[in-house]
């Protein structure tokens, strides 16, 4: 992705690129073009003025050919000579490369010629003027040049200075971005921008503050919602879960009746995890919880893995560990004991029997890997109530409460599936 300024500045100089390249060989005909012109209209007037200045002497025929030879000897570019017999009378423009004929050097330059007729003592003769056009090719060139550097200068200054206006114009527009990049709707903090002189950004700012205030009140009502919601479930729950375990331990039920009550039970249960784990997960939201202890993760890892030792003996799964010792995080004992309970029962939940399960803990990676078969949809993995397998027991809530964990703790969890092994890999560095 590019920034703004560089999408529009690209196709600026591209345009100019292009101009410049065009302009050149343009420019350089048509200032050679102009030059011609003028040579051939310079060299139409010395023929012009030296038939008017010879006419004016009112010379005798002899007297008038004695000049012209004298002309001719003493003016190298120009000659005045009689007509021959298949003489056409028409005039001509022409090009001619050769030597100086006063020059020492050798070098070739090329001249600007013309051929007309002109009339003395009332006498058609032929005039040839030849006009030396290399110092306007010369002149052509430096004049190209030095365009072409004012017009190199221009674009320069134009691009420099437009970098510099844009990013003064659009430095409100930043600050915008930036203010919005800390926003965090669980914090629920509100942001004040800063006013702008400019009436589209202020007009952006405005709508934004708008479009912030909506969603915070909405999220403040849909999370009080849920917390209510949660708290005022667990005492009904817990008194019908009470009232089945009697119902459970009565004699004088039936089997059918006992196998109805038992099934009731497990989904009364499951919708008290659910209930619970949407309580926590409306308090890591709110921040309710202090994240400030000093806890060591590795005494707390051994001791979750102690407590679940029957399940890992209940499947016959293989525990294999590689725990680092005095490693030390900050944060809340209580998150941090359901972030490890979660992700070691989601491995035990979907290891099959006589599995393998791999936990591992360094200073900067806490992972737990466990066999399989199949790559899990990572794009439904952390989502609430998504279901990764046919197993019901969970209450799908599990791997969520574990992201929001990590979001709190500002860790990365990643997950992976490699050589028919699941990895979820926790970056715990502080």
């Amino acid at each position: 992705m590019q920034p703004l300024l560089s999408k529009t500045t690209k196709p600026f100089i591209i345009y100019v690129l292009i101009i410049l390249v065009i302009s050149v060989p343009v420019y350089y005909f048509v200032v050679d073009a102009i030059w011609k012109h003028e040579l051939d209209e310079h060299n139409e007037i010395v023929s012009e003025k030296t038939s008017s200045q010879l006419n004016s002497l009112k010379l005798s025929d002899k007297q008038l050919m004695e000049t012209i030879r004298f002309w001719n000897d003493i003016q190298p570019t120009t000659n005045i000579q009689i007509l021959k017999k298949n003489d056409d009378l028409k005039d001509s423009i022409f090009m001619v490369e050769k030597q100086h004929d006063f020059l020492n050097f050798e070098d070739i330059d090329r001249f600007r010629g013309l051929s007309k007729i002109i009339y003395l003592n009332k006498k058609p003769f032929r005039f040839h003027i030849e006009t030396n056009i290399e110092e306007s090719q010369e002149t052509i060139f430096f004049i190209s040049a030095t365009t072409v550097f004012l017009f190199i200068l221009i674009v320069a200054g134009l691009l420099i200075l437009n970098r510099r206006l844009s990013k003064s114009i659009w430095k409100p527009f930043r600050a915008t971005l930036d203010k919005l990049k800390t926003f965090n709707l669980n914090q629920q903090t509100k942001i004040e921008f800063s006013k702008t002189d400019i009436s589209e950004f202020d007009e952006l700012n405005q709508s934004l503050s708008k479009l912030i205030d909506q969603n915070i009140s909405v999220y403040k009502t849909q999370k009080e919602f849920t917390e209510n919601a949660s708290h005022e479930l667990q005492t009904p729950l817990a008194i019908l879960k009470n009232k089945l375990d009697v119902l459970l331990q009565n004699e004088d039920l039936t089997e059918k009746q006992y196998q109805i009550a038992e099934e009731m039970n497990r989904a009364l249960s499951r919708s008290s995890r659910i209930n619970r784990n949407l309580l926590l997960l409306a308090k890591i939201d709110n921040s309710q919880f202090d994240n400030s202890e000093i806890i060591r993760f590795d005494t707390l890892l051994e001791q979750c893995i102690a407590i679940l030792k029957e399940h890992f003996e209940q499947k016959n799964i293989f525990l294999k560990t590689d725990i680092s010792s005095n490693i030390q995080v900050k944060g809340n004992s209580s998150l941090m004991e359901v972030l490890v309970n979660n992700l070691i029962l989601n491995a035990i939940r979907h290891t099959p029997s006589d599995g393998i399960i791999s936990i591992k803990l360094t200073d900067s990676v806490f992972e737990v890997s466990n066999s399989g078969k199949e790559k899990l949809n990572e794009d439904l993995l952390f989502k609430r109530f998504s279901k990764l397998s046919t197993d019901n027991r969970g209450s799908g809530l599990g791997l969520a409460i574990i992201k929001q964990i990590c979001i709190l703790q500002n860790w990365k969890i990643n997950y992976r599936f490699e050589n028919d092994q699941h990895f979820f890999s926790i970056c715990i560095e502080n």
